[in-house]
């Protein structure tokens, strides 16, 4: 479904006094308009953006110098789905594959050689790809519904194929539509973290509860590397709770792999919950506060870094061992950071309560977190 037909015009008074109005083209269902600004750039968008909003337009601004746009774009709101979305389709397809063969091989101990000849054993991991996929998509999913439910043109989510070593890269939503104000940015930044975490204690609980799963004698032959993924916190405590162990002395067994979806859940959630740009993180910060979002951001590079630096020259771990891992996120977040926060149009002070609800978020990502996520142990 569609917002209002794009062949109706656009509120043009609402524009002419911000905006001194040269020439109007279309351009497809775009209406572009040139022309000189009369106020500052984020200025005018806040000036006109209601109007076009009613209208059933989403209004954006250029410039070339200067501060002030000379050239205004509105185009449709989209509400809704238009057509199958094959791209999220195929690219979940894929996933599914790939997590179902990295499942297979890496954490069943299906041999390669055996699914060669039947291709079918791949099916044997399905409750590692149920689980993993889960968490992600629910994660996603939350994000998707705020979106929609503050009339912001978000997509479905994309989830990404890999290799090991879970099968996947994760998953994203692409955010197209501007934020109307803080509340919008809040609730839609805070949704896929908290929907994320609810799906990872459940998915940890039932890997916690299930039988574990037979270690083959080739897999502990000497000689090899294995990596070891090590507990978060929040992971110890449903443990604790629950009354289930983690790992086990018999070598020859090990814990269920549904307990490595909730694992992803909780290592994805803590860099999602980055403050940077518009990572979940940096989306919520900035609605919390404002433009000091981006002093806040400035830190994270140096401090992903410095942890980095921490466990390669202070406690001599090697590259492979977390050190590459902090290393590369913090010169990604220098990026994203660089790239900047999503801004909102009305830049209003948050309401307490979801001040409250984004430190309760913060205070549940840190029981995610862990100074040495992977080490190296030799079989």
């Amino acid at each position: 479904m569609e917002s209002p037909d794009a062949a109706s015009d656009p509120p043009v008074d609402a524009l002419r006094s911000v905006f001194h109005l040269r020439e109007t083209r279309r351009d497809g269902d775009r209406v572009l308009f040139y022309g000189e600004s009369l106020v500052p750039e984020q200025m005018l968008v806040r000036e006109v953006w209601t109007a076009f909003r009613e209208a059933g337009y989403e209004v954006q601004a250029s410039t070339t110098g200067a501060g002030r746009a000379d050239v205004v774009v509105a185009r449709p709101v989209t509400t809704g789905i238009d057509g199958i979305p094959w791209k999220n389709v195929g690219l979940f397809l894929a996933t599914v594959v790939s997590t179902l063969l990295v499942g297979a091989l890496t954490w069943y101990y299906i041999p390669f050689s055996e699914i060669r000849v039947n291709p079918l054993l791949v099916l044997r991991a399905w409750p590692f790809t149920a689980a993993v996929l889960g968490v992600l998509a629910t994660h996603e999913l939350g994000h998707y519904a705020l979106g929609r439910y503050h009339g912001v043109d978000v997509s479905l989510p994309y989830v990404l194929p890999f290799v090991f070593p879970f099968g996947t890269l994760g998953a994203i939503i692409r955010m197209r539509g501007q934020m109307p104000d803080r509340k919008t940015l809040f609730d839609i930044g805070v949704a896929g973290p908290l929907a994320g975490l609810a799906a990872t204690i459940v998915v940890t609980a039932i890997g916690l509860s299930l039988p574990p799963v037979a270690v083959p004698a080739w897999a502990l032959e000497g000689g090899g590397q294995a990596l070891v993924f090590n507990n978060p916190p929040l992971l110890n405590l449903i443990a604790t709770l629950l009354g289930e162990p983690t790992e086990y002395a018999d070598p020859t067994v090990a814990v269920n792999p549904v307990i490595i979806g909730g694992w992803v859940g909780m290592f994805f959630t803590v860099l999602n919950l980055l403050p940077v740009g518009q990572l979940d993180g940096g989306h919520i910060v900035r609605a919390m506060l404002g433009d000091s979002q981006e002093r806040v951001a400035a830190l994270v590079p140096a401090a992903l870094i410095g942890i980095a630096a921490y466990l390669y020259y202070g406690l001599g771990y090697a590259l492979n061992e977390s050190v590459g891992l902090w290393g590369f996120w913090g010169l990604l977040s220098a990026f994203v950071a660089f790239k900047g926060p999503a801004n909102p149009i009305d830049d209003s002070p948050l309401d307490t309560p979801r001040i409250v609800v984004g430190i309760a978020t913060f205070a549940l990502g840190a029981l995610c977190f862990m100074l040495v996520p992977v080490e190296v142990t030799t079989l």
